[in-house]
């Protein structure tokens, strides 16, 4: 079960905050921590997706973002945790696994993301649980790239 464990939390990261996780996956596949060669690890490419997890950050606080529960943000969110979960599964682990654990952390981490933050994001309340979702997003992603096993390049 081990082998799932960080499959499942970049689920949870991407159901959070999607940028985030995709910027979790560049920077671990350029330390060598990623399953075969699926995830871009240039600096270019680590750049842009930080980048892009720090202006998500930024508009999520805004009035007129999105609920992550809408069809294509929540298919997304899905997406990603998949693709995160196969790249990060262990080296004993089955990467089609991964991937469902990677989908079903994505599926926790954005349904409870939702339900801890509350509905209104424009109030100082809602925007300090947004606030806290993303130092929880960004340490979690930090833990799981550090944690993640080398994978053996073939």
């Amino acid at each position: 079960m081990q082998d799932y464990t960080t499959s499942f939390g970049i689920g949870f990261v991407a159901g959070m905050r999607s940028m985030t996780a995709c910027a979790a996956l560049t920077w671990a596949a350029s330390a060598g921590r990623t399953r075969g060669g699926l995830i871009p690890s240039s600096p270019e490419t680590r750049t842009l997706a930080t980048a892009a997890a720090l202006a998500e950050m930024a508009g999520d606080k805004m009035p007129f973002a999105p609920d992550r529960r809408i069809p294509p943000s929540f298919a997304a969110r899905l997406a990603i945790g998949a693709v995160g979960g196969w790249a990060l599964a262990g080296r004993r682990a089955s990467p089609d696994h991964g991937a469902l654990a990677g989908v079903a952390g994505a599926l926790a981490g954005t349904l409870l993301g939702r339900a801890v933050r509350g509905p209104d994001s424009r109030t100082a309340s809602g925007r300090a649980w947004g606030l806290a979702e993303d130092v929880a997003a960004v340490c979690l992603a930090a833990a799981l790239v550090s944690s993640a096993e080398p994978q053996r390049q073939l």
